[in-house]
């Protein structure tokens, strides 16, 4: 037999071995989640995804990751929902028994001003957006705990930094984001003696799939012309800085809100 053919059959003895990366995403179905599960998708990811009701975007993101060799667990539900979350976070530890990194990406953008919205509608986002990364966390800590690549990444948003841009202002989203943020700093600080990294990302205005968004097309180009780069940020911006944090590469960045903007921090 030659070396070569030696090296082969060990290579994919110890393959066999290696532990497979479990990550929970939510709100993986379009956007900045589908394209952070296509950056990440590989033999060595075992994903668990999902959304509230977009089961079309889900499913063509899970066949995309598996195309790719990941194995994919999914699951549609409202997030803001305790017994779901308890389902979901069963779910992501079915296949490989512990959690390693999530990446919590639920959210929307709501631009009712005061006086339009009521208790309801700030209620709904900030169980969609903060309490359930909370709750998520508590769930699966000890497994953040336990892993060897432990990470957390937040997906937040500059409109509670960048507030009144274009005369735009965005209270509920921007009082849930902010919540979050500080959730996220101080997770950060609970968890670096376990040595498990807590970031979050604050993305500028960014390309939406298909038709649902907070701002009109004449809005959107308003914007793009106030915006240093002159364009929008694509989803996959985004996801490129999340796989970034996720690896072994940033083990020592931890406690952050890194600005994925085009620069729109700067005016």
């Amino acid at each position: 037999m030659k070396k070569n053919d030696i090296y082969r059959i060990i290579k994919s003895h110890l393959i066999k071995f290696i532990k497979m990366k479990s990550i929970l995403i939510t709100g993986a179905a379009s956007g900045i989640g589908a394209a952070t599960v296509k950056k990440l998708a590989s033999k060595r990811v075992c994903f668990t995804l999902t959304t509230k009701s977009n089961l079309e975007g889900l499913i063509s993101v899970k066949e995309f990751a598996e195309h790719k060799g990941a194995k994919v667990s999914y699951i549609c539900g409202d997030i803001s929902e305790r017994k779901f979350l308890k389902e979901l976070v069963n779910l992501a530890r079915s296949t490989t028994g512990n959690i390693d990194q999530f990446i919590s990406n639920a959210g929307y953008a709501d631009k009712k001003e005061f006086g339009k919205f009521n208790y309801d509608d700030l209620n709904r986002s900030v169980q969609t957006m903060t309490l359930s990364f909370s709750e998520i966390v508590n769930l699966c800590i000890e497994d953040l705990k336990k892993s060897s690549c432990g990470r957390v990444v937040v997906i937040s948003s500059f409109v509670n930094k960048s507030i009144g841009l274009n005369n735009k202002i965005f209270p509920i989203t921007a009082a849930a984001k902010g919540a979050l943020e500080a959730l996220t700093q101080t997770l950060s600080f609970q968890l670096a003696r376990d040595n498990v990294t807590v970031n979050a990302i604050s993305p500028g205005y960014t390309k939406k799939d298909g038709n649902h968004s907070a701002l009109s097309h004449s809005e959107w180009d308003k914007i793009i012309n106030k915006i240093p780069l002159s364009r929008l940020a694509m989803p996959e911006d985004i996801a490129n800085l999340v796989n970034f944090l996720l690896s072994n590469e940033a083990s020592y960045i931890t406690g952050q809100i890194i600005k994925v903007d085009g620069g729109l921090s700067l005016l």
